[in-house]
């Protein structure tokens, strides 16, 4: 026994002395000068006037909420702490009593320290009876702020350690924040900023995450089993239904329900209700990322936002700044995607070719004049090849098989739609022909330019030697039509209407296909492969991508959807964008970041007269009545719309490509292999084509119907001229003739019967008058005569696609 009376001493002046700084510390927030009175001294505290008087309570990391553009449809969530603040009109008044009950009975009597709750837990811990904190709800929140604010981990530490000197300053803290701070602003900060276990930071992410509602629709039980969660989160584990966890969350809430009734909160009889409530939870956890959006289809567009933020100098200097800023700024963001316009693409690509097959079907939709992306769909699913699902199979690339290497299907987080990574895209065939015709008219050739088309033709661009695209032991390329029926004079109109390679293999020659590329380029085609890249860098490189025409570029189903769409804006560009309003913690909107990024891109006549002749591949009529044969009829007949537009299939089938617009939405759909873009497997037009115009159509219903501006008749006729006669002239004679007259001169080794001596000209093709510097085919006399049988050639075809032609291959 005398052994222990120094420790009671000890014991007891310790007592003293902080009752004796409890008083300094409640009168020192009072009453500043008494703090630097004698009676610090007295009380044993020399250093009380060091103690922080100041407090920032810290903005803490908030999940920041992505919606589709309805601004109501939850796309996804982004946060390293799962919080979102609301007000504490937001939360039911049952929680905000239940967090007094729990935590601080005279939360509403105290000035930030409850003396009496504080010398009752002296002197129960001084006898040994319990262990209590007697840390009110204001001093708890002072704790959590220092934690949140500080920049050293030894700060951390020294926020939560059990020492009287640490219980000072909270207390003087807690005090001068109390005479800055509401109740209610006090009250709001703690719930918004507490730890709820099972990562659930604040009243709101608890009330989701247990009980799948928002705070305000919370429960006298409920909320009691969420204010009982702070004293232990882990220990407390509703979840934990094999364990104790589950039943010592109960206890807990009783308790808590117990203590509502002892502060007046709740009546006798209020309190035997809520203890009859079985607990009920839900644990239903949040979307965080991407890959658990909250409609999966919508994964491979929530990519492309979260791409475009990891872009935005605004959001933070470097990749690291901008991903907190997402996933701890609370932002709330509305993206571009248009929820009726996804599900369309969405059901159209399920429906043609279902996800789980090796081949990719990837629909994008752009709104032209904004660039707001609209619809991202691929049939894949947009997650990790995670080993609690059956692995993707193999690649079906041969070298990636050989290396063990997993396809990319049925899940990826590859951006296939939109490239990036190691995603440079898919040739897109002749949707390119598109860019050489934009060139052709800034060169000033009209739609209604005439070039005399062969089966195969000689042009002036190299093959390597002995391949199939060679001239027969030559290295020129002679790229040839897909059967004869194309053959023959075409203008703008029928050659992209019929899809003609030998009309536009020597139109890209002649207006130089650096400026093809170019023109590409500047309507929202990016060279992502370095080969591309390169050679579109280079001018002169450029200048001898012959094939280039013909879609042989990389490029991805969105930025074909964007590069036609920038024709139906009258050619003003815009780059692709997922985002139309964000606004930060403070609901302040920032407008800058999400303001479309355009440019004029060509000028409004060219852009209108590109689009008059892209209305003949779809179906639809140019405004001059020049359509005569298309390669995706059906496409106007379902989207009931003006409509333009392009097929495209590169050689070997090995991708199949549609892109249509209306001049409100642009929809262009790409099916490929993206694991092996050389694939020998045949893509299919009847697979890609309806699940493009299709969506449109869906996209399109119930909207008015608004026809493409008329092309002024500057770039469809052009200067016009007559055509000198050259009958029965030698072709020598009549070339001659014709060039001094300002026309390109073709021959035609079919020979027509006319009067004329055989060898000579019958006629000229045309012969009245033609565009200034177009093509005049002369037409060979076969001696016979005029009333003998012609031939006209395949003039006969010109109005459709000739029997047998597959009129999707180009």
């Amino acid at each position: 026994m005398p052994k222990s009376r120094p420790v009671r001493l000890i014991k007891a002046a310790t007592l003293l002395t902080c009752a004796l700084l409890a008083g300094v510390v409640v009168a020192g927030a009072a009453f500043p000068a008494l703090a630097m009175s004698g009676l610090a001294a007295k009380a044993g505290a020399d250093s009380f006037q060091d103690l922080p008087s100041e407090l920032t309570v810290p903005r803490v990391p908030e999940a920041s909420q992505v919606y589709a553009a309805d601004g109501r449809t939850l796309m996804a969530t982004f946060f390293d702490e799962n919080r979102q603040d609301v007000p504490l009109a937001d939360i039911s008044p049952a929680m905000r009593k239940a967090m007094v009950a729990a935590e601080d009975h005279a939360f509403y009597q105290h000035n930030g320290v409850d003396l009496k709750g504080f010398m009752r837990a002296l002197v129960s811990n001084f006898t040994g009876n319990s262990r209590q904190g007697a840390s009110t709800l204001t001093m708890q929140l002072v704790r959590m702020s220092i934690t949140y604010g500080a920049t050293d981990p030894n700060e951390v530490v020294a926020a939560s350690e059990d020492t009287n000197g640490r219980k000072l300053r909270e207390m003087r803290l807690a005090a001068a924040l109390e005479s800055k701070l509401s109740k209610d602003q006090i009250l709001e900060r703690y719930l918004n900023m507490a730890p709820f276990g099972h990562g659930t930071y604040g009243v709101a992410a608890a009330s989701r995450f247990y009980f799948g509602k928002e705070p305000r629709a919370l429960t006298v039980p409920e909320a009691a089993m969420i204010a009982g969660l702070v004293k232990s989160p882990s220990y407390y584990d509703a979840l934990d239904s094999e364990g104790k966890g589950f039943d010592l969350t109960v206890e807990r809430r009783d308790w808590v329900i117990g203590q509502m009734q002892e502060t007046g909160a709740i009546t006798a009889q209020e309190k035997a209700a809520a203890l009859a409530v079985p607990l009920k939870v839900v644990g239903k956890r949040p979307t965080n990322g991407c890959t658990s959006a909250v409609h999966n289809d919508w994964g491979f567009f929530c990519d492309f936002f979260y791409r475009w933020w990891m872009d935005q100098p605004a959001f933070g200097a470097t990749s690291y700044d901008r991903e907190r800023r997402l996933k701890g700024g609370g932002y709330r963001i509305i993206t571009t995607l248009t929820p009726t316009v996804q599900q369309a693409a969405h059901k159209n690509v399920e429906q043609y070719l279902p996800t789980g097959k090796k081949n990719a079907l990837m629909v994008a939709a752009v709104e032209p004049g904004t660039g707001r992306v609209r619809a991202l769909a691929a049939n894949r699913t947009f997650g990790l090849d995670a080993a609690a699902n059956p692995k993707n199979p193999i690649s079906s690339n041969p070298k990636q098989a050989d290396a063990g290497m997993r396809a990319t299907y049925p899940r990826t987080t590859n951006p296939l739609l939109t490239g990036g990574g190691d995603i440079d895209g898919y040739q897109a065939g002749s949707t390119f022909k598109m860019f050489t015709m934009v060139a052709a008219l800034e060169q000033g050739y009209p739609l209604s330019y005439e070039i005399n088309a062969p089966q195969r033709y000689q042009s002036k661009y190299t093959a390597a030697a002995g391949t199939e695209s060679a001239c027969a032991g030559t290295e020129r390329w002679c790229p040839s039509n897909d059967n004869t029926s194309m053959a023959g004079k075409h203008d703008m109109w029928t050659a992209f209407g019929r899809s003609v390679n030998t009309y536009f293999v020597p139109l890209e020659e002649r207006v130089g296909a650096a400026k093809v590329v170019d023109a590409a380029e500047r309507l929202g085609i990016r060279f992502r492969a370095d080969n591309d890249a390169a050679t579109a860098k280079d001018p002169a490189a450029a200048d001898g991508w012959g094939s280039f025409t013909l879609g042989v570029s990389a490029t991805t189903p969105l930025d074909l959807a964007n590069a036609y769409a920038t024709l139906a804006a009258d050619g003003r560009h815009c780059e692709p964008i997922p985002v139309q309003e964000v606004r930060d913690h403070d609901g302040k909107v920032l407008a800058d970041v999400v303001k479309p990024k355009c440019d004029r891109a060509v000028d409004p006549e060219v852009a209108r007269a590109a689009l008059d002749a892209a209305r003949c591949p779809v179906g639809d009529q140019s405004a001059y009545g020049k359509c005569h044969g298309a390669t995706e009829a059906d496409a106007y007949r379902v989207i009931d719309h003006p409509v333009a537009g392009k097929t495209g299939t590169t050689d070997g089938d090995r991708t199949a490509s549609l892109v249509t617009t209306t001049t409100t939405l642009s929809v262009a759909g790409i099916m490929a292999n993206p694991d092996w873009p050389e694939t020998t497997a045949n893509m299919d037009h009847d697979v890609v084509n309806p699940a493009v115009y299709e969506t449109l159509a869906d996209a399109m219903k119930s909207k008015p119907k608004k026809d493409f501006p008329k092309p002024k008749d500057g770039l469809v006729y052009g200067q016009q001229r007559s055509v000198p006669s050259v009958a029965c002239k030698s072709v020598d004679d009549a070339r001659a003739v014709l060039r001094n007259a300002g026309f390109e001169v073709d021959v035609d080794e079919n020979r027509v019967a006319s009067n004329c001596p055989a060898g000579t000209v019958a006629r000229t093709d045309p012969d009245g008058r033609t565009v200034s510097g177009g093509v005049v085919v002369l037409r060979l006399s076969s001696g016979q005569s005029s009333t003998g049988t012609t031939n006209n050639g395949p003039a006969s075809t010109e109005g459709g696609a000739a029997s047998g032609q597959s009129g999707r291959r180009r």
